[in-house]
């Protein structure tokens, strides 16, 4: 376990990470956005950010939605510690193709960057461009072949792997290992069969954010899969973070928040229609969103950071001591709220972990 939480931030993109007509917080995918946002984060502190993968925007196809891997590689040419995470959905690209890309990355950053794989849940990025999506346990039985080849070609392995999706003879890439053995390997999903391809192949395990009762069941029962003589499996969770100088302050805030979601479902312009109509009605991870009412990406709000600056840096360290090392967060306005976070909670974080008062 880690000495302390880690905390990262979503890359903005999708332009936005919650409400499309927040005031303060005009829809935005440019790179320069991101790229600013990026270079904040390292500054203030921040040790990742998960910059996710879809070509068409999941909130809307007449929106921007900026490109997770060339973002990736710009990013790590261009920050100095913070750890570079870009998603990738198997069946987009060939796995020696993307280890390749992979290991390019992890040269350009010095040994900061990561892959999160995310086995595809939103059908309109398969099946309109022509890929085509498999069926949701077919999916998993797909990339688990395909992070047994990437995870054996990051390590520079000689490999040869003949299986029911691919077959690969004799094949190395270089240059490999040059700061670590690998890039770490992130995974995304709570089904049955991404629990154990993460227990099977990932470093780290992404759970939506949910309630603390909720992910701890959830820890436990990957905890208890096959593993195979691998290091410990670690834990992150998504979170939307609400905080203010007051609990009172902050309800108000999150009131603001839903009244904002709120105008996003009105009208022609449903969010959560599009969500509903075009996700894979067999994927777990959505099933259970759409059982908890949130606000933020990936679960959002349901992970509990909300309150006042001592309530939340308090539910971070007790999801941190059940076994939660970093916590993915995202805010709205996003710059100025990341600033509030870490100007307000993360060091009333470090003097809980450290035994002290917060106040």
């Amino acid at each position: 376990m880690s000495t302390a939480p880690k905390f990262g931030v979503w890359a903005n993109v999708h332009g936005t990470m919650a409400a499309l007509g927040h005031p303060e917080d005009p829809v935005d995918a440019s790179w320069s956005r991101v790229r600013d946002q990026i270079l904040l984060a390292e500054r203030l502190g921040y040790d990742s950010t998960l910059i996710a993968q879809h070509t068409m925007n999941p909130m809307g196809e007449s929106l921007d939605q900026l490109d997770a891997w060339s973002a990736a590689a710009a990013a790590a040419a261009l920050t100095e510690s913070i750890e570079i995470i870009a998603a990738v959905k198997p069946s987009i690209i060939h796995p020696t193709v993307l280890a390749k890309q992979a290991l390019g990355i992890e040269e350009i950053s010095g040994g900061r960057f990561a892959i999160n794989v995310v086995n595809a849940w939103w059908v309109p990025d398969l099946e309109r461009s022509g890929i085509g999506m498999l069926e949701h346990d077919e999916r998993y039985a797909y990339g688990g072949e395909w992070l047994q080849i990437v995870r054996r070609l990051l390590t520079g392995e000689r490999t040869t792997f003949h299986g029911k999706y691919f077959h690969v003879d004799d094949f190395v890439l270089r240059p490999a290992g040059t700061y670590r053995d690998r890039p770490r390997i992130y995974l995304g999903g709570e089904s049955a069969p991404a629990r154990d391809l993460a227990a099977a192949e990932a470093d780290v395990l992404f759970l939506n954010g949910q309630p603390r009762a909720d992910a701890l069941a959830l820890l436990d029962d990957v905890a208890s899969r096959p593993r195979g003589g691998r290091d410990p499996l670690r834990f992150g969770m998504a979170a939307f973070v609400v905080t203010a100088p007051t609990n009172r302050e902050a309800a108000d805030l999150l009131e603001q928040h839903w009244a904002l979601n709120a105008a996003d479902r009105s009208g022609d312009g449903d969010v959560a229609d599009r969500f509903a109509r075009d996700t894979d009605p067999a994927s777990v991870m959505w099933q259970r969103l759409r059982e908890r009412p949130h606000i933020g990406p990936n679960g959002g709000t349901s992970a509990g950071l909300v309150g006042d600056y001592d309530t939340v840096a308090q539910r971070i360290v007790d999801a941190w001591h059940d076994g939660i090392e970093t916590f993915m967060l995202a805010f709205q306005p996003f710059e100025a709220e990341m600033e509030r976070f870490a100007a307000e909670v993360m060091p009333r974080v470090r003097r809980l972990v450290r035994g002290e008062r917060v106040a």
